[in-house]
This record gives structure tokens, sequence and C-alpha cells, in this order.
């Protein structure tokens, strides 16, 4: 059973009081939406994974996503969203689980991403949809740059999604032109 967007943004609200983390929820469930428009996808099922992807991070930073996954669970939740959230985790907190859908595969690349769109838009205050790819890409490639962001998730993700990094760059940029 997906919970409604308005269930699980209820849900949002009720486990996460952060208002970044609660900025990149959303920001991720709507570049996945447009993924899953511009794939063909269930773009329901796409948004809500996005939007609750990190339900347990701010309570369960030492074990997330194992409780939200638990969660997922106990709800009843698509085995997709419930794959998709494990994988995004690959390689934190001993998570080893690869992508094996499209939606995993484009959470995994497009979360991290989302957080490099937010550092740039801090940098440099201007809309998504007027960012450039290629100095996206540029600040990517400088480790330095939001240095917490980890890149090589990013290109696993985009691996297993089969989409060029530049060309990904530019697909999330433009599917986060909604957000201002």
């Amino acid at each position: 059973m997906l919970p409604t967007r308005e269930a699980a943004t209820a849900l949002l609200h009720a486990h996460v009081q952060d208002p970044y983390q609660r900025t990149h929820a959303v920001m991720v469930a709507t570049a996945l939406e447009g993924y899953a428009a511009h794939l063909n996808e269930p773009v329901n099922l796409w948004f809500v994974t996005g939007l609750l992807h990190d339900l347990d991070f701010e309570q369960h930073p030492a074990a997330h996503p194992g409780p939200s996954l638990q969660w997922f669970k106990e709800w009843d939740y698509p085995p997709d969203l419930i794959h998709a959230v494990e994988a995004h985790a690959y390689g934190y907190n001993a998570f080893q689980t690869l992508p094996q859908t499209k939606l995993a595969a484009a959470l995994l690349a497009t979360d991290e991403l989302c957080g490099l769109f937010y550092a740039y838009r801090k940098m440099n205050p201007i809309a998504y949809a007027a960012m450039k790819p290629a100095s996206i890409l540029k600040k990517f490639k400088e480790p330095a740059f939001a240095a917490k962001i980890d890149r090589r998730v990013i290109e696993l993700g985009v691996q297993h999604l089969g989409v060029p990094l530049a060309d990904h760059i530019a697909n999330v940029g433009r599917f986060l032109a909604p957000l201002g």
C-alpha cells in the first residue's frame, strides 16, 4: 500500500523536524517525480519514495535506513520503495545493497546530487532552472566543494541508471525547476 502524497508529507513532518532535511526530501521527491515522468514509470511511487527515503535519518542516523526499512515493511509499503530506500544507503552504515530497479538507481544517483545542487544554490542563490549543468559538473569535480557529498555514490547510481553523469546533472536541474 503506497501512502498518498498527503499522508507521506504528514509522515515526513512527524519524523523530520530539521528544515534542511525536509527541503532535501522535497528536492529528492521532485527530482524522482521528474525521472518517473521522463522514463514512463509510476510517478506517485517515485515521488513518495523520494519524500520518505531519509525518514529515520534525523532520529536514528547511526542505524539509517534500518528503522525506516522496518517501518515500511510493517506498513506494507511496496517492495520497490523498500528496495530503493535500502539501496540508496549503499556504503552507509554497512549497507551494501546495489540497485536492482530503475527507481533504486535513480534514488541512489539523485539523493547526494540534490545535496550538491542545494550547496551550489547556497553559494550562488539562483533558481535551479537557471543553473548551468556545466557549472554543477565543475563543482562535482571539486572534492572540496560540499565535501560531505559522496560523489562515488552518485557515479554508482548513474552507472546503474544508464545515464551519463552530465546528462543526469542536466536532468536533475530541469526536474528541480518547479522548486524555484
